[in-house]
């Protein structure tokens, strides 16, 4: 395993996805998972349920290709998917395990390699990935494998950062890097996404990268169709100003220079 991963696998097993928000109470405890879902999906992107299609799939075999804590993997099942979640660190795929299990839920679940998935050709109906595939050296092997256990006809739904976004330009470029200084000592937009955009204690620093909404269409050009969109941004990521911005407007500016940029692509 190449550096990158060790540092993806060591930051997420160090520290699970969205489990600070969850940190007043013990892990997998219904307390625990309650609050992690509420923050992600009522606080911090209230778009994402409808977005990514949770109630759409009922039936379908769906893999999730870094499933963390199980958190969306839960709501596809509660929609009826038949799910299997994946990731590289073995501690989610327990969490996850136990995650659906206290919910009534189950799936299948394998500790994989996004770049190396396990898995037959035309295995599954959609293959979903959020905020994992920017992580890995082979973005492209990883679409790719998404591309081959799909079935013909199947539906890939992934989201990438967006480089076009306030958070790359605003806050790793013009803060971090300018205003803090880090390109004054010799840091690279990288090593700055690294060290800030995906912060832990334990200090992983994971691999980063973002993509325009064009290089994201770009990476599926294998698939017959394809759809982009942007989403995410909070009103705090705009300081004071964000108060103040009227709904509409608001609404305008997450779908244009927001920090993921989703795309829905079918094989």
């Amino acid at each position: 395993m190449n550096t990158e991963k060790l540092r993806a696998r060591e930051q997420w097993g160090k520290d699970p996805c969205g489990a600070i928000h969850g940190r007043k109470h013990e892990l997998d405890t219904r307390e625990f998972f309650d609050a992690v879902e509420h923050h992600r999906y009522q606080e911090y992107a209230p778009w994402m349920p409808e977005v990514m299609g949770f109630d759409e799939f009922a039936g379908a075999r769906l893999l999730e290709i870094g499933c963390g804590m199980g958190t969306d993997l839960l709501q596809f099942a509660r929609g009826g998917a038949k799910v299997t979640g994946t990731d590289l660190t073995p501690r989610s795929i327990e969490i996850s395990r136990q995650h659906l299990a206290l919910y009534g839920e189950s799936g299948n679940f394998a500790i994989a390699d996004c770049e190396t998935l396990p898995f037959a050709d035309d295995s599954f109906d959609v293959a979903y990935s959020n905020g994992v595939l920017h992580h890995t050296p082979d973005t492209a092997g990883a679409v790719g494998e998404i591309h081959r256990v799909l079935r013909p006809g199947g539906h890939a739904r992934v989201m990438l950062y967006h480089r076009r976004s306030f958070a790359y330009w605003g806050e790793v470029i013009l803060r971090h890097g300018i205003l803090q200084g880090e390109f004054l000592r010799g840091n690279s937009t990288a090593d700055i996404m690294s060290k800030y955009v995906e912060f832990n204690e334990s200090g992983g620093r994971p691999l980063v990268k973002v993509y325009s909404r064009r290089q994201a269409r770009d990476l599926f050009a294998m698939f017959r169709e394809v759809k982009v969109q942007v989403e995410q941004l909070t009103r705090p990521e705009l300081y004071i100003i964000g108060r103040f911005i009227p709904e509409r407007m608001f609404r305008c500016l997450r779908r244009s220079v927001g920090w993921n940029v989703i795309v829905s692509a079918k094989k």
